[in-house]
């Protein structure tokens, strides 16, 4: 896949931690496992998006593989500018114009009816796969990368942390729940932000 093979891209998610953001690594061209990170966040997401704009399965998985060899290429030229959703919309991007040449090739194809529907939007970015990426990407690759980090931490910090920001209880209550001092509950969920941020710094706008 464009020299994007020669990585393995599947492997235990339970990495060794750094406080350099995920984007930075794989900007790295020697930190494969940053690459493979990557792409355990990212699949399910881009699966999702070719799901709801009609491809087959057989053709996403080539779309796929297709938008992380450009991912693999271009990431080293990317810039982050600073502003909100930078890095959301050069990938969205990527997406898209993968897309846009899927349609153009299958054009007239009887085997993708979609195709002919949807050729008259490339000339503008799809709306509907826009507000899709812009309403849901920040709350997916969240979700990924917790699972990810998840192992790093024992199951009272991770208890403490999730019953606080997921699901919404005081430090008093969780320190309750699960026989923990308040301060201890508070510290759980500082740790865990902490090391999110670190994470996603630059993959998703804010925590």
């Amino acid at each position: 896949m464009n020299g994007i093979a020669q990585k393995s891209f599947y492997t235990d998610p339970s990495m060794p931690h750094t406080s350099i953001s995920l984007l930075d690594r794989i900007r790295r061209e020697t930190d494969a496992e940053a690459w493979q990170r990557f792409v355990l966040v990212y699949t399910p997401w881009v699966n999702l998006v070719l799901q709801h704009a009609a491809v087959s399965a057989d053709d996403a998985d080539d779309l796929r593989q297709d938008v992380l060899a450009v991912v693999f290429q271009e990431i080293t030229r990317f810039q982050h500018n600073g502003q909100t959703g930078a890095f959301r919309r050069w990938l969205r991007n990527i997406v898209l114009n993968r897309l846009r040449s899927h349609w153009r090739k299958h054009r007239g194809d009887r085997r993708h009816p979609a195709s002919d529907d949807l050729l008259h939007e490339i000339p503008d970015p799809f709306p509907a796969l826009e507000t899709l990426w812009e309403l849901e990407h920040d709350r997916h690759i969240t979700e990924r990368l917790l699972k990810l980090i998840e192992t790093s931490f024992t199951r009272t910090t991770w208890l403490a942390f999730r019953g606080q920001v997921l699901n919404g209880l005081t430090a008093e209550q969780v320190a309750a729940e699960i026989g923990i001092s308040i301060n201890a509950a508070l510290l759980a969920k500082s740790r865990v932000l902490r090391r999110l941020r670190e994470e996603s710094a630059g993959l998703i706008d804010e925590i």
